[in-house]
């Protein structure tokens, strides 16, 4: 029997399915991996997409050392799933020219830094101030000299990846990130366990996909995931390429159709974290547009496909929602487009919004 084929449009539309954007939940699967924070104050724009509030939840710096809402009694689960497995995947995690010695220290880097934080952060601290503290506290080696700032600074891809095992929140005030300790500290990870628990996530919300995706997505290598690739997976062909999704799921995928809907996507929101772009907007030039890695914009979501993009501008107690599609949309996107706008701006603690269609 072959592997079975399925098209590109049942992946996106079990995709806004799965991340309920549909608005099915009040409680989104999606937050198992979290919801980037990137910039910040997308990740409450994203899950007031999905109908959800941000109750309960903490921001850290979590996949990739990037800032992510997860539910608090996750964390403790979510660092010994990140942990790295061995040293090799600790020094490909954080392997960077500025500290080519000290990326070989593997696992001992993470604890050393990890330590480092749980030391120095006792209270609500300014972002420089704790790097400049943990700085002085790990081995030289760890660190480079800034010519900027004429000072001997941690490696940021490793002080940001080390901050969930240093148990550490974030917190945007004024402009400025500042670190907190979490109300609740769990012990720095002995050995990573659940990292398959994380992978099984990826493929549940952003399946079918490869070891190569969720490894791009972890920060980490493919040899890295496939060895702890899930075993219960059913694979697919997707556009001729094989990928894979938890077999409780091909039944979701083979019945996905795509609803009649229209959302508005923040710069990270989950449904663009998936590392198929290819997929998920096939024109070359639409994907440079959307993901633009300096201030890109939001996308429009209507139906499964991203049908342009969007910004927001602040004026006063109100909200200019521009937004931009890349073709005539549908008759009954216009009134849809009313409403996300309204939501775009309760996210953002505006009073009213503004829409403008370009």
């Amino acid at each position: 029997m072959g592997i079975e084929e399925v098209t590109r449009e049942q992946v996106l539309a079990y995709r806004v399915a799965a991340q309920g954007l549909d608005r099915s939940s009040d409680a989104p699967g999606v937050l198992t991996l979290g919801v980037q924070d990137t910039p910040s104050g997308a990740a409450r724009q994203a899950l007031a997409a999905r109908g959800a509030s941000g109750d309960g939840l903490e921001l850290v710096w979590s996949m990739r050392g990037a800032p992510h809402l997860h539910r608090r009694g996750d964390l403790p689960a979510l660092a010994t799933g990140l942990w790295p497995l061995d040293d090799a995947d600790a020094t490909a995690r954080i392997s960077t020219a500025v500290i080519k010695d000290g990326a070989r220290l593997g696992l001992e880097a993470f604890r050393v830094t990890a330590t480092a934080f749980r030391e120095v952060v006792t209270g609500p601290m300014a972002k420089g101030e704790v790097s400049t503290a943990v700085s002085a506290a790990v081995p030289k080696s760890l660190t480079y000299w800034c010519e900027t700032c004429g000072a001997q600074h941690i490696s940021g891809l490793l002080f940001q990846q080390a901050g969930l095992f240093g148990a550490v929140r974030v917190a945007s005030q004024g402009g400025r990130s500042v670190l907190s300790p979490l109300a609740e500290r769990f012990p720095v990870p002995d050995a990573a366990s659940g990292t398959a628990a994380l992978v099984r996530n990826y493929l549940r919300h952003l399946g079918p996909a490869t070891p190569a995706d969720v490894a791009k997505y972890l920060g980490t290598k493919p040899t890295v995931v496939k060895k702890v690739w899930p075993e219960d997976l059913a694979e697919v062909s997707v556009e001729g390429r094989e990928a894979w999704l938890p077999a409780g799921e091909l039944g979701a995928l083979r019945s996905a159709r795509s609803a009649r809907l229209v959302r508005l996507l923040p710069p990270g929101d989950p449904f663009l974290q998936a590392r198929d772009r290819e997929l998920v907007v096939p024109d070359k030039d639409r994907r440079k547009e959307i993901w633009r890695a300096i201030g890109g914009p939001g996308a429009l979501l209507v139906g499964s496909e991203i049908a342009g993009t969007w910004r927001a501008k602040a004026a006063g107690r109100k909200v200019d929602v521009t937004v931009t599609p890349f073709e005539r949309l549908p008759a009954f996107a216009h009134g849809e487009l009313e409403a996300e706008a309204g939501t775009v701006a309760v996210a953002r603690g505006a009073e009213e919004a503004r829409l403008h269609v370009g």
